[in-house]
């Protein structure tokens, strides 16, 4: 048996596979955000559970919202304070006496999708989350890319392009990011930058569902803003589609299921590339909110 975790600054949630891949079992629980002791001890009843339902000691893959320092051993995650700056690979490896695998969970949700069976066929494959914040993953022949300091596929990170400036003015291009920079383009394509831009424009604040469903109404404001935003979603993805040449985009979180997003990115991305570049498939996610746990389950199949 295979478990994923999938740990979140609110909740996590743990979910039990069979051997095709098959969903056994899942829980959620509240995460113990500022006490690394109970966090391990969450875990450990949680692997308990799970063991005690499948009959057997599963492998444990673990997705994590930041990066797991390779060389320390420890964790950089800003969401979760209890395990910044600890060793929860080794904590829990002693703890349940198994191998444990950590990643990004961007990385966890880009694996699970580069294994459906519609996408395995494609060797590169770039997995971007779209949610309150905006997380990437890249996928070569089926493995994730880490990269030297594993923060391969951190766009949301990235600066926005000189294109920026047309699009939102210098002023909206100076923002302040959580990660102490100014400008990073997860502050303007996540679906927070989706509403905030409404805002600025509009001086009206709105959740991103409501500005949706002003959009397909025909509201002609919601439509010159979903205009604007999918071109500076082009805007930013130009670079990172030209240096990377995936042959699939597939789309997560919650700005994923906005489904004029498909129709309008590929009018747009052409304006942003090489002339003699074709344009990538662009999906929705297959797996939705489960590609996280299954992704992390999927890190023990992987030499990583």
């Amino acid at each position: 048996m295979y478990y994923g975790f999938d740990i979140g600054g609110t909740k996590i949630e743990i979910g039990v596979f069979d051997a095709d891949w098959r969903p056994v079992w899942q829980k959620r629980v509240a995460t113990p955000r500022d006490d690394y002791g109970q966090l391990l001890t969450t875990l450990k009843l949680l692997t308990e559970e799970a063991d005690a339902v499948a009959g057997t000691s599963g492998s444990i893959g673990i997705g994590v919202p930041g990066l797991y320092e390779q060389d320390a051993g420890t964790l950089f995650t800003a969401n979760l304070p209890s395990a910044m700056g600890r060793p929860l690979r080794q904590d829990l490896t002693r703890l349940l006496q198994r191998d444990i695998r950590i990643s990004n969970d961007a990385n966890c949700f880009a694996l699970s999708e580069a294994h459906h069976a519609d996408f395995r066929r494609y060797p590169v494959i770039i997995g971007l989350i779209l949610g309150t914040g905006v997380g990437g993953g890249l996928i070569v022949n089926g493995h994730p890319v880490n990269g030297a300091n594993g923060i391969t596929g951190e766009f949301g990170h990235t600066r926005l392009p000189v294109d920026a400036l047309d699009i939102l003015g210098w002023e909206l291009c100076r923002a302040p990011c959580g990660c102490g920079r100014k400008g990073c383009v997860e502050n303007y394509i996540s679906g927070r930058g989706f509403e905030r831009l409404y805002q600025h424009d509009y001086s009206l604040a709105l959740p991103a569902t409501k500005i949706i469903q002003r959009y397909y109404a025909g509201d002609p404001q919601a439509q010159i803003h979903v205009e604007r935003y999918v071109t500076l979603l082009a805007a930013c993805l130009g670079s990172l589609l030209t240096s990377l040449d995936p042959n699939l985009l597939v789309l997560g979180g919650g700005l994923s299921n906005f489904d004029a997003i498909y129709s309008l990115l590929p009018r747009y991305l052409p304006n942003f590339l090489l002339p003699t570049a074709r344009l990538p498939s662009i999906e929705k996610a297959r797996y939705g909110d489960a590609g996280g746990v299954r992704g992390a389950a999927l890190l023990h199949l992987l030499e990583l």
